[in-house]
């Protein structure tokens, strides 16, 4: 089920949607990718195992890449090229402060030329840049849902082109 709701033309757009299991997740993610261009923040919330890094193969997969997607908790990035697009997969599980976000010195990834997918962004407090996209996972028996809440004008944008592409 697909619910694409929004009290008037000047509130954020939200999408929900239930995930059976990870092959869906995944599926999700590679149909995501279609509306998602450089430039965005997206942040993924959700408790360990609730899918972020699944979402996250899946987007990456959508976009073209082939490769294993490997969750970025010991690393903190993930650095992905795909076709003269950088994507940054970051898992700010580990952090314990805010200022260790600027101690990374992560900010410069944050570009008009990347797309930018966070875990755990609340770990880095107001540090980071306003999320487009906030996708919440919450795990059910059996499967989870997503919520996808727009943050910013282009957030809205690209929730707009998923409803019109699913009614095409």
């Amino acid at each position: 089920m697909h619910n694409i709701h929004s009290a008037d033309a000047d509130s954020a757009q939200n999408l929900t949607h239930h995930l059976a299991d990870e092959e869906e997740t995944i599926k999700f993610g590679e149909k995501l990718a279609t509306c998602l261009h450089s430039g965005l923040t997206i942040h993924l919330f959700g408790n360990l195992g609730a899918g972020k890094t699944t979402l996250t193969r899946g987007i990456l997969h959508g976009l073209g890449y082939s490769h294993v997607v490997k969750s970025p908790t010991y690393n903190l990035v993930e650095i992905y090229k795909i076709s003269g697009l950088y994507l940054y997969h970051f898992d700010f599980y580990r952090f314990n402060d805010y200022s260790e976000w600027e101690e990374a010195g992560f900010r410069d990834y944050f570009n008009s030329d990347s797309i930018c997918l966070v875990e755990w962004p609340e770990k880095a407090g107001d540090l980071l840049p306003r999320a487009d996209l906030q996708c919440f996972l919450n795990m059910l028996d059996p499967g989870r849902n997503i919520e996808i809440r727009s943050g910013t004008e282009t957030g809205k944008q690209c929730l707009i082109r998923w409803n019109t592409e699913k009614n095409t």
